[in-house]
């Protein structure tokens, strides 16, 4: 993972596509102007969620699997929303459809990547374990294979993912999906589209959040900026400022890595590598107990934490993949055609 701080991305600038429908919704009539005010509230409240009491939580892996759950509940609140609206799949115009299924592909694409990381990372668990074990055996003859041990979880933490380096370029598709179509004679379209705009904005930015902490990369998280005239405006903006400022620190410190529980192991076999190498004498055993008891707390957290991390995003994918699959399925069973745009992309 690379260390070195990466010079702040210019901030994104998108035209406001509600200009004419800013004023709290007062073209739509009662029902729906209470369905997007419910989603848009909900949404605010999710943000709001993702800054901590404690700063020092940001990019904890119980605070990305936070995210990750904020992600899941916006995409089912989209899902609930489309059935509230009682939209019929026949009446979607064919842009909307393009819209919903080529970001959902996009999603499922980088739910697959971060994925791959946080498995290779957890891989790493048996290189610990097996050091551990030596340790712990308070046999000095085997200390240099758990020395070698922690060696090779470092050499396997250190290494590139091919897959997470594809992240950069779907972050880039997604951005790009914030400038949405124009809706017209279409009320129900427009709470359908204004309510996905909120819906991309998080999962975009969150997205990248991801990407820059299982690349070791800062160049991939996103400034995003949003029309001030939307209710939730101002949390995403609060929500964005505090978290960015939190990582560009964390990146400015040069770790090996910026994952919090992995930060904690790594810096342990450090202090475990230097005794080794010193030599555990008398006047060290103490210390040396300490710090293999240290590594082994800390190796069990971080071991927990990525399976469950693991878990929501595997839900987060299920929930985007069913989606898109109900949409799919709907619109054949209307007669309609799938849109040019996402043949051959169905997963």
């Amino acid at each position: 993972m690379s260390r070195p701080q990466e010079p702040h991305r210019p901030f994104f600038h998108f035209a406001n596509p509600f200009r004419k429908n800013s004023h709290k919704g007062s073209q739509f009539n009662p029902k729906l102007r209470s369905l997007l005010n419910d989603f848009e509230t909900a949404l605010s409240k999710k943000l709001q969620k993702l800054v901590p009491n404690d700063k020092g939580d940001i990019l904890s892996l119980s605070w990305m699997k936070l995210a990750m759950e904020s992600l899941s509940d916006i995409h089912c609140d989209i899902k609930n929303l489309i059935t509230e609206l009682d939209l019929p799949v026949t009446e979607w115009d064919e842009k909307w459809m393009d819209v919903y299924l080529d970001i959902s592909v996009k999603l499922l694409d980088i739910s697959i990547a971060f994925t791959s990381e946080l498995t290779r990372l957890n891989q790493g668990h048996l290189l610990l374990q097996y050091g551990l074990h030596k340790l712990e055996s308070d046999s000095p003859e085997l200390f240099s294979r758990a020395s070698s041990s922690l060696n090779s979880w470092k050499q396997h933490i250190g290494s590139k993912n091919p897959r997470v380096e594809t992240c950069r370029p779907i972050l880039d598709n997604l951005v790009e999906s914030l400038n949405l179509p124009k809706v017209k004679n279409s009320s129900k379209g427009k709470v359908l589209m204004r309510a996905m705009y909120g819906a991309k904005v998080a999962t975009t930015y969150i997205s990248s959040v991801f990407a820059a902490a299982l690349s070791g990369s800062s160049k991939n998280l996103l400034d995003l900026t949003v029309p001030n005239t939307l209710p939730w405006a101002q949390v995403f903006s609060d929500v964005q400022n505090t978290v960015n400022v939190e990582i560009r620190n964390i990146f400015s410190c040069g770790k090996f890595t910026v994952v919090r529980e992995l930060d904690a192991v790594d810096a342990c076999v450090k202090e475990l590598s230097t005794l080794l190498q010193d030599g555990v004498g008398t006047s060290e055993r103490e210390s040396f107990k300490n710090s293999v008891s240290d590594l082994r707390k800390t190796e069990e957290k971080l071991s927990q934490g990525l399976d469950n991390l693991l878990k929501v995003i595997d839900s987060f994918f299920k929930v985007v993949l069913m989606g898109r699959d109900a949409l799919l399925c709907n619109l054949r069973k209307a007669g309609g055609a799938v849109p040019d745009s996402v043949i051959g992309k169905n997963v």
